[in-house]
């Protein structure tokens, strides 16, 4: 039922929450139109007719806004941007390169590692990253919707001494407030539960998600909530990154930071530097530095083993250990991440 007679605070957060909604609506969809913005035209003769194994763009325009314009080599672009490059088959590319269909346990559970479960909530994400390891999954098949919800919770609680939870998709953040707390509503049901721990990179690139709300359900969760954004690049985090990841942590949520190791986006030992202090001027501490998961159509982000140790390496040199991402590579069937 609505409120005809709204609090300021309701109206704030309402209005948050239409920002965040319209934010998404107006996202980029088509390459020739993101070009354009960007003054780069001429590179519309490398983006396919229709998108790469059904993988079609999607970028918000915070995030575009970002990347500069005329530079065809513009680290933010490259990420998002389909290229031909996505059609060729490489030998050791697949489908599922992170063993995800040996893990499905039905209704979007996936269980990977010991004591540790991930849900899958949705296929829906802010933004499509070209290197997405996921960007095969059959979400309609499995995912846990609300009406799947019960058979994954009675899932979950038939697997002894489970600790954590992981919400995944996706972006679970691409979900409504009140669908996470329906997720979360029932984890009582879970008595050996201890984290829920969300992995998102909406705080990244569409900040005005993170909202009065959204952060009043992260309080009122009952468990230690640990929430691990994705950024690749210090040019993605700006003041409303940084505002996004603030109000996060002031909502009793530990920040951790995924990145990707991509070639031409931020393999170099200054790039990452740069983003690893951006990140702990937001209260956010490097994570896992990932090799690249070999995925069908991603070769061409792809970095040489010896090139990562080396830029590791350098880079442990120049900072101080708790700056310094563990690098990482998923192997499927191991028992955790496996450092290089």
């Amino acid at each position: 039922m609505f409120d005809h007679n709204p609090s300021p605070k309701s109206v704030a957060e309402r209005a948050a929450l239409r920002s965040w909604q319209r934010a998404w609506r107006d996202a980029f969809t088509d390459p020739k139109a993101l070009l354009d913005f960007l003054d780069l035209s001429e590179l519309a003769e490398r983006v396919p007719a229709s998108p790469p194994h059904g993988f079609a763009m999607r970028v918000p325009r915070g995030y575009a806004a970002k990347m500069r314009r005329g530079d065809p080599d513009d680290p933010l672009l490259r990420q998002v941007l389909p290229l031909d490059l996505e059609l060729r088959e490489v030998e050791g590319y697949v489908e599922d390169a992170v063993g995800d269909g040996a893990a499905r346990r039905g209704a979007g559970v996936l269980l990977k590692y010991e004591r540790r479960a991930l849900l899958i909530t949705t296929g829906a994400c802010a933004i499509h990253c070209r290197y997405c390891f996921r960007r095969h999954f059959p979400y309609g098949e499995e995912r846990a919707t609300a009406e799947r919800f019960r058979p994954a919770l009675l899932k979950l609680k038939a697997e002894p001494g489970l600790r954590e939870l992981i919400l995944s998709g996706g972006d679970p953040l691409a979900l409504a407030t009140d669908r996470l707390a329906e997720f979360t509503r029932g984890l009582g049901a879970l008595p050996e539960l201890r984290s829920l721990r969300i992995h998102t990179r909406i705080p990244i690139v569409l900040p005005e998600r993170v909202d009065e709300e959204l952060c009043a359900w992260l309080q009122q969760v009952p468990l230690r909530r640990v929430v691990v954004v994705h950024a690749n690049h210090p040019r993605e985090i700006d003041g409303a990154v940084a505002r996004a990841c603030r109000e996060l942590s002031a909502a009793g949520c530990l920040l951790l930071n995924q990145t990707v190791l991509l070639a031409g986006v931020n393999d170099r030992v200054d790039t990452l530097e740069e983003l690893s202090e951006a990140l702990f001027d937001c209260g956010v501490l490097p994570y896992y530095l990932h090799q690249l998961d070999r995925v069908r159509g991603t070769a061409h982000f792809a970095v040489e083993d010896d090139t990562a140790r080396r830029i590791h390496e350098a880079l442990a040199a120049r900072l101080p250990g708790y700056l310094v991402p563990r690098l990482v590579r998923e192997v499927p069937g191991a028992p955790a991440k496996m450092p290089l």
